[in-house]
């Protein structure tokens, strides 16, 4: 049951950055290294308030979403309410997603769609390397670390 979960978690992860760029590489600029954003800016095919607003609409967003159904899968889907296993149990969401943005997402689907290259960055690279991957997702290891109590605290409640 707890592989099913992980998968439609990591799908619906999935879901929420395709329907925030939606149509074009454009809409999720923020995602992107700072040499691309400027070429981008330079090139006149959006501005700095544009990206910052979609950024900010785009996390809210994301954020709120992957957090409800994280805590809806744990305490209504698998029936946790104690803290502790509620906590055990996000840690391991968290780093599955963690994890599988930097493997899937970042690797495999931004580093192998045309989708993503921008027109005018094509020499600019923007695919993560597979060293940036390790050290940003052993940094986030970390950090959800924070994340995981935050949601068995919410679970506990």
């Amino acid at each position: 049951m707890i592989v099913l979960q992980l998968v439609l978690y990591c799908a619906l992860f999935t879901l929420m950055v395709k329907l925030g760029v939606g149509n074009s590489p454009l809409n999720g600029l923020y995602f992107y290294p700072k040499p691309v954003q400027e070429k981008v800016y330079a090139l006149g095919l959006t501005d700095r308030p544009t990206v910052a607003r979609k950024r900010k609409r785009f996390m809210i967003a994301f954020f709120a979403v992957m957090a409800a159904a994280l805590v809806l899968i744990i305490r209504v889907w698998n029936g946790i309410h104690t803290f502790r296993d509620a906590c055990w149990q996000a840690r391991l969401f968290l780093e599955v997603m963690n994890w599988y943005d930097g493997i899937v997402i970042d690797r495999l689907w931004v580093g192998h769609s045309a989708f993503w290259i921008i027109p005018g960055t094509e020499a600019i690279p923007f695919v993560q390397t597979w060293p940036q991957v390790l050290k940003k997702r052993g940094i986030l290891t970390a950090i959800w670390i924070v994340g995981a109590a935050i949601v068995a605290g919410i679970v506990a409640l």
